[in-house]
């Protein structure tokens, strides 16, 4: 069997070891292998003493690589074994390292679903529908993600669904009440808001518009659909007005005002 003729430092890291066999440079390992393997000079190594404690020794350093994954923000397991799998780790390395990080409380699932949903809660205006998506992503499971989304209370849904609606008026002040209303609706329910709060939310706030701003409205779309139809005249110019106008939202009694008045 070979037997181990020198041990030195690794100059680039101190907590790793060069071993040599029989004059040869044949592998490295972490500190903490070392020790545990009694590693010394003229020390002998079977063919099996040699795979054991590479196997060990690539744990050591999957370890290692997550917990430096990890120094920058919680991850859930998911994202550990996703970046271990990236680092070309084998699956049964990525297993023994995962279960040692959750011996050693780095990972918690959990615990990371509850401070992820709090974070996004006091950062974000998120719907839940789009933070439960972006947990499953993620691999959190469906009870963790209960748990989770308790940190997300009705009322914090509401303020913040009137809060995106308040946000939208003030941005398309010049769209007509109905497509106002449409684009609302839209919005909040691409941002994650079921309908029924949606609908709560939209009765918290003033949507409707009164007539001076509503006219106000109209003028704005209709003289964009004017220089959009200008080539055209009479019945045609007329019929790709209405429809167009129609399409925004306006009533047919606010578009014939236009075209008549805009006409005279």
């Amino acid at each position: 069997m070979p037997i181990i003729t020198k041990i030195s430092v690794q100059k680039n890291n101190v907590e790793r070891y060069n071993i040599f066999l029989d004059g040869n440079y044949s592998f490295s390992v972490d500190e903490e292998v070392l020790a545990r393997f009694q590693l010394m000079k003229g020390k002998e190594l079977s063919e099996l003493d040699i795979t054991e404690i590479n196997y060990e020794d690539e744990i050591r350093k999957g370890v290692n690589s997550a917990i430096h994954y990890l120094s920058f923000r919680m991850r859930s397991e998911r994202e550990v074994r996703d970046y271990l799998k990236q680092k070309e780790y084998p699956e049964p390395a990525i297993q023994e390292v995962i279960h040692k990080l959750y011996q050693l409380k780095y990972i918690n699932d959990v615990e990371f679903a509850i401070a992820f949903v709090r974070t996004q809660v006091n950062t974000t205006k998120k719907g839940p529908s789009v933070l439960i998506r972006e947990l499953k992503e993620k691999g959190i499971s469906e009870t963790n993600i209960d748990i989770a989304m308790k940190e997300y209370p009705m009322d914090a849904q509401l303020s913040h669904a009137t809060a995106l609606i308040e946000k939208t008026i003030k941005q398309n002040q010049k769209l007509s009440e109905r497509s106002l209303k449409q684009k609302i609706e839209q919005n909040l329910l691409r941002k994650g808001f079921s309908g029924e709060m949606i609908q709560m939310a939209m009765n918290e706030v003033t949507i409707e518009k009164d007539e001076d701003q509503e006219w106000h409205a109209m003028i704005e779309q209709g003289m964009k659909a004017h220089r959009k139809f200008q080539k055209y005249s009479g019945y045609e110019y007329e019929q790709k007005m209405k429809q167009t106008l129609y399409r925004k939202g306006f009533s047919i009694e606010l578009i014939d005002r236009f075209i008549n008045e805009y006409e005279k």
